[in-house]
């Protein structure tokens, strides 16, 4: 078992401070991984239902095989590793605003990290998602690239940002664009820390056929009972 408390990596990035600690959890006896931004907890290896939710709900509304996949934010790698285990998934991309969080993952000192990096079809790219959306994601001379699936897990919730710059995503434009990117019937899906929003719900209608909220209940030993989080998933109009 590892020591009680230890900070593995700590990094002034253009967001602040970001640190990798790594704890053991006294009454679980388990080792916990977590991820800081400044004094908000980012992730934690303890709770990671609600990432691996954006990516097995999301995916479950995905038609067809070959999928082409988008993940932005990395984090711990739950979100990515779990729609790995999707065996449609032919290709990820998972898109990283801190360089310093790839690296992690690269050098194999995060527990998810070797197994993102030696699956072919898993790419880790540097980049702000929310600009590479405002400007295609990938683009070729036909124009953007369109996606099965586009999973996002990055601000805590649609009005809590990491970046204030973030907010104009969430709104007609910024949905619009995710929208044009996304294949016939393409799905959307995005995590929120807050319970279900019907205004948010209705500003994403304006953008896609339909919308669904999903609770995803997960046990919190600290509080004793069950604590919940959102994953709203999209999908886009099928021609």
């Amino acid at each position: 078992m590892s020591r009680a408390f230890e900070e593995i990596d700590h990094q002034r990035t253009a967001l602040g401070d970001i640190s990798l600690r790594r704890r053991l959890e006294p009454v679980l006896q388990i080792d916990v991984w977590e991820v800081k931004l400044g004094d908000e907890f980012l992730m934690s290896s303890l709770f990671t239902a609600s990432e691996e939710a954006v990516a097995t709900l999301g995916l479950a509304a995905c038609p067809g095989d070959d999928l082409d996949v988008v993940v932005g934010g990395l984090g711990l790698g739950y979100t990515a590793v779990t729609a790995l285990t999707d065996a449609r998934v032919v290709r990820l991309q998972v898109i990283e605003a801190l360089a310093e969080v790839i690296g992690w993952h690269r050098d194999g000192i995060v527990p998810l990290g070797a197994r993102l990096t030696g699956d072919a079809r898993c790419t880790l790219r540097h980049g702000d998602f929310f600009a590479l959306v405002d400007d295609g994601i990938e683009t070729d001379e036909a124009g953007p690239r369109r996606f099965d699936a586009i999973l996002v897990d990055i601000d805590h919730t649609p009005n809590h940002h990491l970046n204030p710059a973030n907010a104009r995503f969430y709104g007609p434009a910024g949905f619009g664009r995710v929208r044009d990117q996304l294949k016939p019937a393409g799905v959307f899906a995005l995590w929120s820390d807050d319970p279900p929003d019907e205004r948010f719900e209705a500003r994403m209608r304006e953008s896609f056929a339909t919308v669904t909220s999903h609770i995803v209940w997960f046990p919190n030993h600290y509080t004793g009972s069950e604590s919940a989080c959102t994953v709203y998933v999209a999908v886009a109009p099928d021609r």
